[in-house]
């Protein structure tokens, strides 16, 4: 889809969720879309993990932990369709992504399956990437469906995705994944093997959060 139309949709999808009864996403205090005490909670807090991905292991930054305030705003933008919250959430990935050393890179995000974005209307990674003031470069294609992550242990995960993924340029190039959450890194690690597959040189990985299942240094 035109990056203009994914725009027009974007804002559509924020100028709706404004004329909708609103309660903070982070702890429903009403008449607010984040009170202030769930907006500081949103403070960046970055974190490294590693991935093992074909060629060598990767760093994966996250700017805060999937829990609490952050998990429910997170959700909110997933689930409920508010997706001006992205904005605040955009501190926690420009901070990731200045912790992986990556601001020159070309920001990947992870593909969202067709049901996911026929369900929405919009991509979350792209969305996140646009909000910190970034163009998205999707270089990432599905090459087979994929089952539900949910549910899955770390092995069913890696399984599930394996080989999915193939990247559609990107050769040459500096690049960076970006996804919303790491839980399991399953998914990252598929999207390094493409891009490195393709001839792109991945600096990192960067996500909005990370699942507190996922061991993890603070920096």
């Amino acid at each position: 889809m035109p990056e203009i139309l994914v725009a027009v949709r974007e804002a559509c999808a924020d100028a709706l969720a404004l004329l909708l009864p609103v309660s903070c996403a982070g702890c429903d205090e009403p008449d607010v879309a984040l009170c202030e005490r769930c907006a500081l909670a949103l403070a960046p807090d970055p974190r490294r993990q590693f991935i093992e991905a074909p060629g060598g292991v990767v760093a994966v930054w996250s700017g805060l932990a999937f829990e609490g305030v952050a998990a429910r705003v997170m959700r909110a933008i997933k689930e409920e369709g508010r997706t001006s919250l992205a904005e605040a959430l955009a501190p926690a990935l420009t901070a990731a992504l200045v912790h992986a050393g990556a601001e020159d890179a070309l920001c990947v995000p992870l593909p969202t399956s067709r049901q996911a974005y026929r369900r929405r209307g919009y991509r979350v990674p792209d969305l996140l990437v646009r909000r910190i003031g970034r163009r998205p470069s999707r270089l990432l294609q599905y090459a087979r469906r994929t089952g539900d992550q949910r549910g899955l242990d770390r092995d069913a995960r890696a399984r599930n995705v394996a080989q999915s993924l193939v990247a559609t340029g990107g050769a040459g190039q500096r690049v960076v994944v970006v996804d919303d959450v790491v839980t399991t890194g399953a998914s990252l690690s598929e999207a390094v093997r493409a891009l490195r597959a393709g001839g792109a040189v991945v600096v990192a990985a960067v996500t909005v959060a990370a699942t507190p299942r996922r061991r993890a240094t603070r920096r």
